[in-house]
């Protein structure tokens, strides 16, 4: 058997990908966090299989169903939001597998980042203005950061910034990040983005917390920060359709 740690995207069952519905749907057994992943995506879990909500269970019984599963040969569906590469808790989840000998393989999602920047109809990396997006996160009452890894390290670069477990800390943010982008800097936050209730808030560092607690968000919220958020229109074209700037498969430009 494997146990398939599959990324149900955020919210919106359309953007599964085909090997992720397929595995689903050939496994017999379907563990899945019911706070963040639609019961549309594991409907499609085949009939008579093993369904469970993972979100009252603990790391023990996760694992224990996993181990229950393997003796019988079943297959696992391991349903995570978003990719399980981030945020995921796969890792504590995987070094139990390995020790116990069970193969696993992780089948990607779309991440919230990536489809919070789809649903604002633009891109986060914007030539001379960011080319860097960078994925992070509030520590608030979870897991302590890394030394090092703190908002105004992030903010120095002036990368577009995609913060996620921050919307309860958003004074916080401001006060760490208005330094550095300016209490003009466009910011958004992206709630339960996919899902049928998305809100998607405009505003910048200094008027977006007023924002967010107007429409009463605590949770399952992602922050972007940054200047390509914009309505950025004066910047120059890329490199890559320039036919002044041949490459490997483009080798002549373009006569004008």
């Amino acid at each position: 058997m494997t146990v398939f740690f599959v990324g149900a995207g955020p919210g919106d069952p359309d953007l599964l990908t085909i090997k992720a519905a397929k595995v689903i749907e050939a496994c017999p057994v379907c563990l899945y966090a019911g706070s963040l992943v639609p019961a549309e995506v594991v409907a499609r879990a085949p009939e008579g299989a093993r369904v469970m909500d993972t979100a009252p269970m603990t790391l023990d019984d996760t694992h224990a169903e996993i181990l229950a599963a393997h003796a019988q040969g079943y297959d696992v569906a391991r349903v995570h939001s978003g990719d399980p590469s981030l945020y995921g808790a796969i890792a504590e989840q995987v070094r139990r597998l390995e020790a116990d000998g069970i193969p696993y393989e992780i089948i990607p999602g779309v991440p919230a980042y990536a489809a919070a920047a789809a649903a604002l109809g633009q891109e986060l990396t914007i030539p001379e203005i960011a080319q860097s997006v960078v994925l992070t996160r509030m520590s608030m009452k979870s897991t302590s950061m890394p030394d090092g890894e703190t908002l105004e390290n992030f903010a120095r670069t002036g990368a577009t910034l995609a913060i996620h477990l921050g919307v309860r800390a958003m004074r916080e943010i401001e006060r760490q990040l208005i330094p550095y982008y300016g209490s003009d800097c466009p910011a958004v936050v992206a709630y339960r983005v996919g899902w049928p209730d998305q809100k998607l808030i405009r505003g910048t560092l200094s008027d977006l917390r007023e924002k967010v607690r107007d429409e009463k968000i605590t949770r399952t919220a992602l922050i972007l920060v940054g200047p390509a958020l914009g309505r950025v229109r004066d910047f120059r074209d890329s490199a890559l359709y320039d036919p002044d700037r041949p490459h490997v498969l483009r080798p002549r430009a373009t006569a004008r």
